[in-house]
């Protein structure tokens, strides 16, 4: 029997992680049961309680070219605990010598120290804190340490979990041996996650048609895309807990997660972000009308191809394997993946996700790449739209007027009709100054006076 205490009841844990233990319990590759803790005080665990743990998920999407809808029922779940009201049974898995994985999935911000808490106190001190105490329960029951999973969406998650945990060993004067035993011990294994997990259908019309699909009401049901990947660190000898392979998710053990970090960072939200803003000027909605138009559709094989795919890794067939599988996650007409929603903070976005891959273009080759300059030039012929409106920032494009969400300062130097140079130039907002790349800035210049004119870029 290998234990997992899992802080964290929500979707995404519960159609990613879980359903992975699901699997390998399902197809006889070992025992494993997940002990969910709630690790704030909102919400409650009734929905659990009623269905005695049990529930389903709806992975919906396209496979090979087909759409699919397909039902897995889940009871991995052993216990689902309110350490809040049930002290006891949160820390008996501290003693239990079966416990060998920790996962969290507290958010980004769940990752934190703060110097006031107590050692005393539980519910107003931070996830780190509360792992601290855990952590010290088991070394004072002179059991052997545990891997530790997080999967928040932050750069080197477990190193920085350790870093805190490091912190409140100090701040509280635990033992010297207990330092010595979290060093030595426990294993902190950087992740990295990806799936869309969209939850619980809202709508009445997807949620009838799900649970006709299902065959029962579930309150906990959850849908998600069928990608699925979690790439671990390879630490200790996890390999005995954390089985490699196709188990409901692709699990892979890794000695380098940057590259699988650098692989969706630059295939996957890069290629995204190089097409939101060409695609919301020319009149798209979602994701997957991109994918259905042969104009768009075809600009983000040749960015994919030509301008990104070759910078990644040596492996150019794994990263073309890759981004074919990405393609076909875009053309999912389930997910309604809105453009609007992923413009979010598209400056920032393009700094992080398409310039490493325009300066390596750049680096190689000696000249800028068309089809990035190509979206920048969109990006920026869609800012140079704003205009502040009592209802926020807004743009009016050719089709619809839609709301611009990011860093006010950009978008204040867009509302007053500042140059697009100008900006381009701001080291503090990219990182370097961009006119610095021959002919990139006359490119953009251009490029938006001829979108103005009506002509299309791509």
């Amino acid at each position: 029997m290998v234990k997992i205490l899992q802080y964290g009841e929500g979707n995404f844990l519960r159609t990613f992680v879980d359903a992975y233990f699901d699997d390998l319990n399902k197809n006889g590759l070992g025992r494993y049961e997940v002990n969910i803790v709630k690790p704030i005080t909102f919400g409650t665990l009734e929905r659990f309680e009623k269905q005695n743990n049990k529930y389903h998920i709806v992975l919906r999407g396209v496979e090979k070219g087909e759409a699919v809808e397909n039902v897995y029922a889940i009871d991995s779940l052993a216990q689902v605990i309110d350490p809040f009201a049930d002290a006891d049974s949160y820390y008996a898995l501290a003693k239990d010598p079966d416990l060998k994985i920790i996962v969290s999935n507290t958010t980004e911000a769940g990752i934190c120290y703060n110097g006031a808490d107590s050692i005393d106190g539980f519910d107003g001190i931070t996830y780190p804190a509360k792992l601290t105490k855990f952590l010290y329960e088991r070394y004072s029951a002179g059991l052997d340490g545990v891997y530790l999973l997080p999967v928040e969406l932050i750069d080197n998650n477990a190193d920085e979990l350790k870093k805190c945990v490091d912190r409140y060993i100090e701040l509280w004067d635990l033992p010297e041996a207990f330092k010595k035993w979290n060093d030595t011990k426990n294993f902190y294994c950087n992740t990295l996650v990806d799936r869309i997990v969209s939850g619980y259908p809202r709508d009445v019309e997807t949620k009838t048609h799900l649970e006709e699909l299902v065959g029962e009401k579930d309150e906990l049901m959850s849908v998600g895309e069928p990608f699925g990947l979690w790439a671990v660190e390879k630490k200790g000898n996890i390999a005995d807990y954390i089985q490699e392979g196709v188990h409901n998710i692709e699990v892979v053990l890794t000695n380098d997660i940057g590259y699988y970090k650098k692989r969706k960072v630059r295939v996957l939200n890069g290629s995204h972000t190089n097409l939101v803003p060409t695609a919301l000027m020319l009149g798209a909605v979602t994701v997957y009308d991109c994918m259905a138009d042969e104009k768009l559709s075809a600009f983000v094989d040749r960015t994919l191809k030509e301008e990104i795919i070759p910078f990644v890794s040596d492996d150019v067939a794994a990263t073309t394997a890759f981004a074919e599988s990405v393609k076909e996650r875009f053309r999912n007409p389930y997910l309604n993946h809105l453009l609007t929603s992923i413009s979010l903070n598209s400056i920032s976005k393009w700094r992080a996700r398409v310039l490493p891959s325009f300066a390596d273009y750049y680096k190689k080759y000696g000249k800028i790449a068309h089809n990035m300059t190509v979206g920048f030039t969109y990006l920026m012929a869609l800012y140079s739209l704003i205009e502040k409106t009592d209802a926020g920032y807004e743009a009016q494009l050719p089709t619809r007027k839609i709301t611009l969400q990011d860093d006010q300062p950009y978008l204040d130097y867009f509302a007053g009709k500042n140059s697009i140079r100008g900006f381009m130039a701001k080291s503090d907002v990219w990182g370097e100054d961009l006119t610095a790349y021959e002919g990139f800035a006359d490119a953009v210049e251009n490029g938006v006076e001829n979108i103005k004119l009506g002509k299309n870029l791509i």
